[in-house]
C-alpha cells in the first residue's frame, strides 16, 4: 500500500527584532546635514552645473562663432540689408531674441530639474528606491 505522507517540520530561525528607529525622508537627511543629504543635494547641483555648463557652451559656440565668421568672410560682413550692415543687424538686434530663447528654455529645464528633485525629496525611501 502507500506509506503516509511525511510529517511537516517548521524551520525556524532566531528570533530578529527590527529596530524601531523609523527611517528618515529624503529632506530630513539634507535637514540633518548626514552624508545620505549631501549626495541628494550634490546630485541636484551637478544637474544644474551641467545644465549651465551646456548653455554655455552652446552660447559660446553660436554667439562666440560668429565675429570669426564675419572675420573669416568679410563679404558676409560688407552685405547690408536695407542700407545696415548685417554685422552690425546680426549682433546689435537678432541676438537678444535668441539669448531671450536661451533663457526661457534654461530656466523651464532648472525648474523641471528642481521639480524632479522635490519629486524625489517627497517620495517615501521604499518609492524612491523603484
Amino acid at each position: 500500500m502507500s506509506e503516509p505522507p511525511p510529517a511537516r517540520v517548521r524551520v525556524t530561525g532566531p528570533v530578529r527584532r527590527r529596530s524601531h528607529t523609523p527611517r528618515r525622508g529624503a529632506s530630513e537627511e539634507i535637514d540633518a546635514d548626514t552624508v545620505l543629504g549631501e549626495l541628494y543635494l550634490r546630485s541636484l547641483l551637478r544637474t544644474q552645473l551641467r545644465l549651465a555648463v551646456g548653455v554655455l557652451v552652446g552660447l559660446a559656440g553660436t554667439l562666440g562663432a560668429l565675429p570669426l565668421v564675419f572675420h573669416l568672410f568679410p563679404e558676409l560682413a560688407q552685405s547690408r540689408v536695407f542700407g545696415v550692415p548685417l554685422a552690425f543687424l546680426v549682433l546689435g538686434f537678432l541676438v537678444y531674441p535668441f539669448l531671450l530663447i536661451v533663457g526661457w528654455a534654461y530656466v523651464r529645464r532648472a525648474e523641471s530639474n528642481e521639480r524632479a528633485f522635490t519629486a524625489l525629496l517627497q517620495a517615501g525611501p521604499d518609492e524612491a528606491d523603484q
